[in-house]
């Protein structure tokens, strides 16, 4: 069992683990006092802090018209595509394949909206997050330095919820303007 959760664990995380224990050993054979250590689940301040949740508003309504516009071209990408299905049996040779090919360069369109859609809102989320982490990130090492900390963590197999910080961020994070 214990080879399968190092197994699933990331290699830095497990290198770390095994670099930190002969340390941390060593000082508690010394009487010199462990470091300390905090966790922050950045995910979470990423969705939960008021930053975010006003970030995700300003991007539905900056990409909502456009969204709908993707929506009705795929549907209208639908109807014609049913229509040519219906009626292809009764059109001859030449008919068919204009009319096919019309559909082929309707679904190559409907296809790149969707694609420069989806390209374009990841672009914008990732600005956001990434303005939303650089505050973070700020408000991270003033308290790392306030409660002496050597460490803080974003990524764990598990944690104690006595080194949780994420809390104290999200609400220095959200009495941020």
């Amino acid at each position: 069992m214990l080879k399968t959760l190092i197994a699933s664990l990331p290699r830095s995380l497990v290198l770390a683990a095994l670099c930190a224990a002969p340390l941390a050993q060593a000082q508690a054979q010394a009487g010199a006092p462990l470091g300390r250590i905090g966790f922050v689940y950045t995910e979470r301040l990423m969705t939960e802090s008021r930053m975010a949740k006003a970030a995700d508003a300003k991007l539905q309504a900056e990409f909502s018209k456009r969204q709908k516009a993707v929506e009705e071209a795929v549907a209208k990408f639908k109807q014609s595509s049913d229509k040519f299905d219906s009626e292809a049996a009764g059109l001859n040779d030449l008919d068919r394949q204009r009319r096919g090919r019309e559909l082929y360069n309707m679904q190559k369109d409907v296809e790149r909206l969707q694609r420069e859609f989806q390209e374009d809102l990841l672009q914008r989320k990732n600005e956001e997050r990434a303005a939303i982490a650089q505050k973070a990130y700020k408000l991270l090492e003033r308290v790392a330095e306030q409660e002496k900390l050597d460490a803080v963590l974003a990524e764990a197999a598990w944690v104690s919820p006595r080194i949780d910080i994420t809390d104290k961020i999200l609400k220095l994070l959200d009495a941020e303007k």
